[in-house]
């Protein structure tokens, strides 16, 4: 691998907002330049972003990268004085800061990592890297509206950043293998998509945004766009209004519903369909099932998530005597031949592939319009509730739709 170059694009960008009176761009991109030039071969500096007791740093997405040789993290930042010095202590980043617009104008990076799980700080942390050339790994979910997820994906394409999200499955060689068999016709034809989320205390819109962002992602991977939404969010029964709408946690914004219920049309022809009740479920009920005329594979969440095949068109092994068979990246009743730290770690593969984008000039396998697309199908649902009908993908609305409800 050779060391990657500062993009065109980039370079374009920065020269093109200099001569707009950024002066200041002007010294930083010499300087980033000047840097990299003495930089080690074949690593990539890494900044963290987190915001302990908003989000902290997700899923420990700063600590994977300690795992990958061709990185090191330079820095990080934290609003949070004792969250940074942990952060600084657990990482050995050499520099700290408590503002990340400082981290990112100071420091010579390649690629940030936006760690926190609430969501409110997404888009302008997303923006900042990208409009600076900065490649972002981000954590799930998205952001809050369509509109900031607009904003993001315009920042990466001026500036040829490129992003990848934390959904961690569609990364997976198991993916990989399903989708071959799907394509084999190993079930037949594909005819829905059943997914559900955890169905805990979060049950119903926060299920939806958190978890369902998952299930959505892989529906995606498997079945392609969504072409319209008609889905319901209810509250104690009865559909949500103006007055059940509060403000959500994990900075998710205005939010509502104990209860979601959508069906969506997918562009591979097939019905797909999400549902979440508060206080409903049983955690290991989080997956997506694929039903098709001779068979169902059940898919979990995960780097080598548990995947369970059915070969049986009635759908009921209880009728017809049919067993279900585990699916490992080898295939159907296989022994998994996968193994190491790589397929242990929650995002080495996530990393990589991010990596291998920025070395190609590609899109991550889970890039930003992947992350839009998914979030399009989670705010379409509370559209469609809005609207009381189907609404049509991509939506016009690109605002939060709970914020226009009568």
């Amino acid at each position: 691998m050779q060391k990657h170059q500062l993009p065109i694009k980039r370079r374009h960008f920065l020269q093109g907002t200099a001569s707009a009176g950024g002066l200041s761009l002007i010294s930083s991109s010499v300087r980033l330049a000047q840097a990299r030039k003495n930089a080690p071969e074949n690593t990539y500096r890494v900044g963290v972003i987190g915001s302990t007791g908003r989000g902290g740093y997700g899923h420990r997405l700063d600590e994977a990268f300690l795992e990958i040789p061709q990185t090191r993290i330079v820095a990080v930042a934290d609003d949070n004085p004792a969250g940074l010095a942990n952060a600084q202590k657990r990482l050995s980043a050499k520099r700290t800061f408590a503002d990340y617009h400082r981290m990112l104008d100071e420091v010579n990076l390649d690629l940030v990592v936006i760690c926190p799980r609430w969501v409110d700080q997404h888009r302008d942390m997303a923006v900042a890297a990208a409009q600076r050339g900065i490649h972002i790994l981000i954590e799930k979910p998205f952001c809050r509206t369509l509109a900031e997820a607009d904003e993001i994906v315009t920042a990466c394409e001026n500036s040829g950043a490129k992003l990848a999200i934390g959904h961690i499955t569609h990364y997976s060689p198991t993916l990989n293998r399903v989708q071959q068999l799907i394509n084999e016709g190993k079930i037949g034809r594909v005819l829905e998509f059943r997914g559900r989320g955890k169905e805990d205390h979060r049950g119903g819109g926060q299920d939806l945004w958190v978890l369902g962002t998952h299930i959505m992602d892989l529906i995606r991977a498997l079945g392609g766009h969504a072409q319209w939404c008609h889905a319901t969010v209810l509250q104690n029964g009865r559909p949500v209004t103006q007055d059940d709408v509060f403000e959500g946690p994990e900075g998710l914004g205005p939010l509502a519903g104990d209860e979601v219920h959508a069906t969506y049309k997918m562009s591979n022809g097939a019905m797909a369909y999400f549902s979440s009740l508060k206080h409903a479920g049983n955690a290991n009920r989080f997956a997506l099932q694929i039903y098709g005329s001779e068979g169902i594979f059940e898919f979990r969440e995960g780097i080598l998530p548990v995947v369970q095949y059915l070969g049986d068109a009635t759908w009921s092994p209880g009728h017809s005597g049919a067993q279900w068979q585990t699916v490992s990246s080898a295939g159907i009743g296989k022994p998994e031949p996968l193994s190491g730290r790589r397929y242990r770690s929650r995002y080495m593969l996530v990393i990589e592939d991010l990596l291998a984008a920025i070395e190609e000039d590609r899109q991550p396998l889970c890039g930003v319009y992947e992350a839009r697309g998914t979030t399009e199908m989670i705010v379409a649902v509370f559209e469609s509730h809005r609207q009381g009908r189907p609404v049509t993908l991509p939506l016009e609305n690109r605002n939060n739709p709970l914020t226009m409800l009568r």
